[in-house]
């Protein structure tokens, strides 16, 4: 079988007024990150990502100089957007600014969204697992045998849950523990697509590499 490995994003830059911006942080867990697939002597065929420049950067920085295809399915899903839609445009300041008060406030919205409980989002839920389905189909659809994918948090726990066949509330449960520049790998033959290792953080197993770990 060929395998799909998955990386999310470094970390990127939260409370900024651009979140899609690698941190000083996130590009040194890319860095790690491809440091150790090479120890590994894992080399990708085929090299895919979202158009997001927080998961273009992480590629770059990984240090794999092949040309990447892109899917804007690989994107993460419009947490502002889906935010300002649930709240009605005015999304409390602690929502905003404290991370705790921001990722309850988002799983929170998540589950909502899932259940179409609020509309005026630029994107339904429907539309996003559509949008990550064809993202996977894409990515699968080769004769390559070891995909790389950079991607983010809501994507990975999508991808997860529905290769399970989770429960659709899984997905965020899921989401909400991906790390940056974590590894979840999937094997792929066919239309056969199954789970074999998640969110795994090799580069953060010893003294200096914990000093890499966030989750956002």
């Amino acid at each position: 079988m060929a395998e799909m490995v998955v990386i999310r994003h470094g970390q990127a830059s939260f409370g900024q007024d651009n979140y899609d911006v690698l941190s000083d942080l996130g590009h040194r867990q890319a860095a790690a990150v491809g440091a150790v697939l090479r120890d590994m002597g894992w080399v990708p065929d085929r090299l895919v990502t979202g158009t997001l420049a927080r998961q273009k950067d992480t590629l770059s920085a990984m240090g794999f100089a092949a040309a990447p295809e892109e899917h804007a399915g690989f994107n993460e899903y419009d947490f502002h957007d889906l935010l300002h839609a649930r709240y009605r445009g005015k999304v409390p300041d602690p929502v905003k600014g404290d991370r705790k008060t921001h990722f309850r406030a988002l799983r929170d919205t998540i589950f909502e969204w899932q259940e179409d409980a609020f509309d005026g989002a630029a994107e339904t839920w429907g539309q996003f697992a559509a949008r990550v389905e064809a993202a996977r189909v894409f990515a699968t659809d080769t004769d390559a045998r070891r995909v790389l994918v950079i991607s983010s948090g809501g994507v990975i726990g999508q991808l997860t849950a529905t290769s399970l066949g989770a429960p659709i509330g899984q997905m965020m449960n899921l989401n909400l523990q991906v790390k940056n520049s974590s590894i979840t790998r999937f094997m792929f033959s066919g239309n056969s697509f199954s789970l074999h290792e998640f969110n795994a953080t090799p580069h953060f197993s010893h003294a200096a590499g914990a000093e890499l770990l966030s989750y956002s």
